[in-house]
């Protein structure tokens, strides 16, 4: 099992909203962006189980940028595997499961998508990287994805997200790609414009 947080919501035909952090962050950090896109809607915030110079994260990196491919496809696994656990314990809808990420978090959602065809419903993607290139996809047909990226993101060049929104976009997700004028931060400005996206789904 992962460090996590579980709260149910008060309706269960919503998605379950499964949280993940960026690096240095925790399974509380997001918990307030979940009550602004749905405050109704079941949470279940994980905690990631790598350390970076004692920063929880979702998978190892060689530099800035370079993920560890192999840890990469190991966390991935685990993670499916630990929803998968979750959603026995916790009497959840396996199948209807949205990830909110921001960051290292939006890079491992975004590889449970590119490696597990029915790992996630759909996802909202802060600042995210393409997670691994040179592979083929599973169909997503179905699955909406929202990506929230910076024009002058130091971290995450634009072009990360364009070229993980074409990637999705050929595996036949609907993907919509939200451009904010700043950096890496996660702005309230992002926050609303996923909220608005998840209302129409």
């Amino acid at each position: 099992m992962m460090k996590h947080i579980f709260n149910k919501g008060k309706d269960a035909t919503k998605p379950i909203f499964l949280l993940l952090h960026g690096t240095g962050g925790n399974e509380l950090d997001l918990l307030p962006l979940a009550g602004m896109i749905d405050d109704e809607a079941s949470v279940l915030s994980v905690r990631g189980n790598v350390l970076e110079n004692g920063m929880p994260r979702f998978f190892r990196r060689l530099a800035e940028g370079v993920f560890d491919e192999e840890d990469l496809l190991n966390r991935t696994k685990e993670l499916n595997e630990f929803l998968d656990e979750a959603a026995v314990k916790y009497e959840f809808d396996r199948d209807n499961i949205i990830a909110i990420g921001y960051s290292n978090g939006a890079n491992i959602a975004a590889s449970l998508l590119f490696h597990y065809q029915n790992s996630l419903k759909g996802g909202i993607l802060h600042h995210p990287m393409v997670p691994r290139r040179g592979i083929d996809l599973p169909d997503l047909t179905g699955k909406k994805v929202f990506i929230a990226a910076g024009t002058n993101d130091p971290i995450c060049p634009p072009s990360e997200s364009s070229e993980l929104q074409s990637l999705l976009e050929i595996a036949n997700a609907e993907v919509v790609l939200h451009w904010e004028n700043y950096g890496h931060q996660l702005t309230r400005q992002e926050v609303e414009a996923a909220a608005e996206w998840y209302r129409k789904l």
